[in-house]
């Protein structure tokens, strides 16, 4: 079945480096975090438009009220995404054939097909056409969820 994707779980802005320098004008200026880095992410599978090259990427999590902030650097000649600005809005949903079916449907093309090591799937959609970023998509799998929770929890302040 073709259905719409879910509401945004996550944005995600391209930046050029994961420097405490970055991290620190992110939390200073706006707020997120703290955030958890994963140096180049380990895949397991990647399909992807950059061909044989892999999609060798960086990523900083932090939280933003009810939002996950991602702060993202693609290694590389090539990319999937932008170099600066929205690289992603990110949506959990409850079918992955659907929503990349739907994202098709919409003309908005898979541009990226890839399991971590961990063995989560997640498909970015090529949206920028119509709204300027790329479509993640990924399936609620119970470390995604606790991930996604940890976040959360890093930026609770203490309850005493």
């Amino acid at each position: 079945m073709n259905e719409p994707i879910t509401a945004p779980r996550q944005i995600a802005y391209a930046v050029p480096d994961l420097s405490e320098s970055t991290l620190s004008s992110w939390r200073n200026r706006l707020g997120v975090g703290p955030f958890v880095t994963i140096h180049h992410v380990e895949l397991s599978r990647c399909d992807s438009i950059l061909g044989d090259e892999n999609f060798d990427h960086s990523s900083a999590y932090g939280q933003l009220g009810d939002l996950m902030v991602e702060l993202i650097v693609e290694h590389g000649d090539r990319r999937i995404g932008s170099a600066t600005g929205v690289h992603h809005i990110a949506h959990i949903v409850p079918s992955l054939d659907s929503a990349v079916s739907h994202c098709e449907s919409t003309g908005w093309p898979v541009v990226l097909d890839a399991t971590t090591v961990g063995g989560q799937r997640f498909v970015m959609c090529d949206a920028r056409t119509d709204l300027g970023h790329l479509v993640e998509l990924y399936e609620p799998d119970p470390r995604l969820i606790a991930f996604y929770a940890h976040i959360r929890d890093l930026a609770e302040p203490p309850t005493c």
